[in-house]
């Protein structure tokens, strides 16, 4: 689910209950569905029905449907929202699109299933035949669409069954090298899981969804892929702006590629009766279903614990779990050192291999604040950036209850407490020495070190990504001038009085922030079912920063910044100092530290307010700059040759629409590299 807001306006891409009606003849095209022999009268004929075809450049996939074979399906056929009792997927057909097109593919995602890039000749063909097949409007020969049923706790709640409401699984592909990946349709039309949706994504949201998978991948992070956005003229009806005025958006759909998109709610489905909501999963008792489950996961996934624990379930699911544990701790590990924050950090969205699941209400930090909260509906900041390890450490507490009885719970609560802080740790620090250079010594008061980095960045409102890459130029042995030289370019990285204004504005009306006090005082009963202690004490404390704010001058803030800087480079220097003395040649000892530092410390990230210039463009018919953007997130670590700063002819291409010349004439204004424009901090994603 994404959003965006620019000066005010919100842009929500919430499934809404009433506000789903699918532009066109939905009838005539759900009837269609049913034949799927039917032949289309020409490209993009939507209304007869997905038909399977081949022969073109996707003739090269290879499918192997393991997970249908492996697992429970539904043997009905009712395509209309339901429970789904006793399976872990349903049969399904993809809805058409009319005229479909592409927006972007990934040539290195698409490489993991053996398709290589079209010769020069073939590219308008190739494009045209990704556009049918991934948009559901034809279906590839060896395909078997499904749609997966898991359950989830969602904010903490446990919300019953889920499911893939939006996606749809085509089957597994078998890559060049024998891998198995599988592939999914984000966004393709109803499922029995879909609930009072429509099953449709739109462009914003399949856009930011696109590219920031492929971002995670190439900043080297676990991910799944995306490899082409799709999208059409058929219309689904979104309220953007929850004010009763709906707005037809276009109907787009990802190709998401994973080695499987089980998720930790995938073990929820056999939930009793929740406690506290009522709620339970639809295959309460079917133990089977888990151990097969189990079987499968472990056996494909897991190979090597498989074959060391063959004899023995308990330890072999142990062993799997411990696994997890690791990886999933790692993984928000990496997240931390990119400043990347998920957003719906729900037990549905937890990977059962530990990769980056569901693009939905992301965001990269801009401006280093520890609470930031990257999702407009997190009113509580229960997924605030800071909170992200411990929330994946509560999900995987929650997985530990789904595999009881095949685990028992005081094994996988040992195991769950003995490794991921310490695997987190260790490898949060790990990230950081070589974020930071210190790649010859590990020395204990590196946490400190750290820690005393990150509330530096936090006191002068530094740019999480930007800081980072500054700090390789950095040098030891600077004099005062270039170290005052050095300030000066590390503090123009740092939030200026008007973005921090902007940041710490109040947000509720003196009057009824008055009330909310009083009412905790008086009756905190009902204070509690109407506001939260933090959210009160979060407003008092933007009121007293923006007071603050009031009475300091913009020489005052740059003065400050400067001796918060200065106290800390003093420190890393110190600590610097120690790599040297225990090396022979400090030359070769700064070149490596300056290779490590660039390899770890992206240039390039997908900032939210680059991702909303390239879906504006798109909205208004201009692919081009989501393709930039994907390029040059291919590699983040280098700069970008071809997408530097100015764009000569970007004022005589200014006629066009108000939101696209918006978006152009901040391109043309800034690198992609560059803090953020005051603008972006108007966006809301939700």
């Amino acid at each position: 689910m994404a959003a965006a807001l620019r000066g005010g306006h919100r842009f929500p891409q919430l499934l809404l209950p009433g506000a789903v009606a699918l532009l066109g003849r939905r009838g005539a095209l759900g009837a269609a569905m049913q034949q799927p022999g039917a032949l289309p009268a020409g490209p993009g004929g939507a209304e007869d029905g997905a038909r399977r075809g081949g022969g073109g450049w996707l003739s090269a996939l290879r499918f192997d449907n393991l997970a249908l074979r492996s697992l429970p399906v539904d043997a009905s056929e009712d395509a209309g929202p339901r429970a789904v009792p006793g399976a872990c997927f349903c049969r399904v057909r993809p809805s058409p699109l009319q005229n479909p097109r592409l927006v972007a593919m990934s040539l290195p995602a698409l490489s993991l299933l053996g398709l290589e890039a079209p010769a020069g000749d073939r590219e308008e063909a190739a494009e045209a035949e990704a556009a049918e097949y991934f948009s559901g409007n034809r279906l590839l020969a060896g395909s078997e669409p499904a749609a997966h049923c898991y359950c989830g706790h969602q904010f903490g709640s446990f919300a019953g069954q889920l499911g893939d409401g939006a996606a749809m699984y085509l089957g597994e592909v078998l890559g060049p090298r024998g891998e198995r990946w599988e592939i999914q349709l984000k966004g393709a039309g109803l499922t029995p899981f879909s609930r009072q949706a429509d099953g449709r994504k739109v462009l914003r949201s399949s856009i930011r969804e696109f590219l920031c998978s492929e971002a995670m991948f190439h900043l080297g992070i676990p991910t799944t892929r995306a490899g082409t956005c799709v999208t059409s003229d058929s219309k689904v009806v979104r309220d953007i702006f929850y004010d009763g005025n709906p707005k037809s958006e276009r109907c787009t759909v990802v190709l998401r590629i994973a080695s499987t998109f089980i998720r930790f709610g995938s073990f929820e489905i056999f939930k009793p009766p929740d406690e506290y909501t009522g709620r339970k999963g639809p295959s309460v008792n079917r133990n089977d279903i888990r151990i097969q489950m189990l079987d499968y996961v472990i056996s494909t996934f897991y190979p090597e614990i498989q074959e060391a624990y063959s004899d023995n379930s308990i330890q072999r699911n142990a062993a799997f779990f411990k696994e997890i544990t690791k990886r999933t701790a790692r993984l928000v590990a990496e997240w931390q050192c990119v400043g990347f924050c998920h957003g719906v950090l729900n037990t549905d969205n937890m990977s059962i291999v530990g990769l980056t699941i569901d693009y939905g209400p992301f965001g990269f930090m801009d401006r280093y604040d520890p609470e930031h909260i990257c999702n407009g509906s997190d009113n509580t900041g229960r997924y605030a950036y800071n909170k992200q390890p411990e929330i994946c450490k509560w999900n995987l507490g929650k997985l530990a209850e789904a595999l009881v009885p095949e685990l028992p719970l005081e094994i996988s609560e040992l195991i769950l407490e003995e490794e991921y802080d310490a695997e987190f740790e260790k490898h949060y620090l790990q990230k950081m020495r070589k974020k930071l250079g210190l790649i010859q010594l590990e020395l204990e008061e590196d946490s400190k070190l750290v820690s005393e980095l990150l509330e530096t960045m936090h006191l002068t409102g530094g740019d999480f990504t930007n800081i980072f890459c500054l700090l390789s130029s950095f040098s030891v042995d600077c004099d005062p001038s270039e170290l005052e030289d050095f300030l000066e370019e590390i503090t123009s990285q740092c939030a200026s009085m008007e973005e921090l204004k902007v940041a710490f504005k109040p947000q509720m009306d003196p009057r009824q922030l008055s009330m909310m006090l009083m009412l905790a005082q008086s009756n905190p009963q009902l204070f509690a079912l109407i506001g939260t202690k933090a959210n009160i004490n979060k407003e008092l404390e933007r009121i007293e920063q923006f007071s603050k704010l009031q009475q300091l001058t913009a020489t005052d803030l740059l003065s400050r910044n400067k001796r918060h800087w200065k106290e800390w480079l003093e420190k890393y220097r110190g600590r610097l100092q120690k790599e040297i003395e225990s090396i022979s040649d400090a030359d070769a000892w700064n070149t490596d530290r300056v290779k490590v530092m660039n390899l770890n410390n992206p240039k390039y990230i997908l900032r939210n307010y680059i991702a909303q210039n390239a879906i504006e463009a798109a909205e208004n018919g201009d692919f081009s700059e989501v393709r930039n953007v994907l390029k040059l997130l291919e590699n983040p670590f280098q700069e970008g040759e071809g997408f530097r700063e100015e764009k000569e002819d970007a004022e005589e291409e200014g006629a066009t629409a108000t939101a696209a010349a918006c978006a152009q004439e901040t391109r043309s204004r800034l690198t992609y590299c560059s803090k953020p424009p005051l603008w972006a901090s108007e966006l809301c994603v939700t």
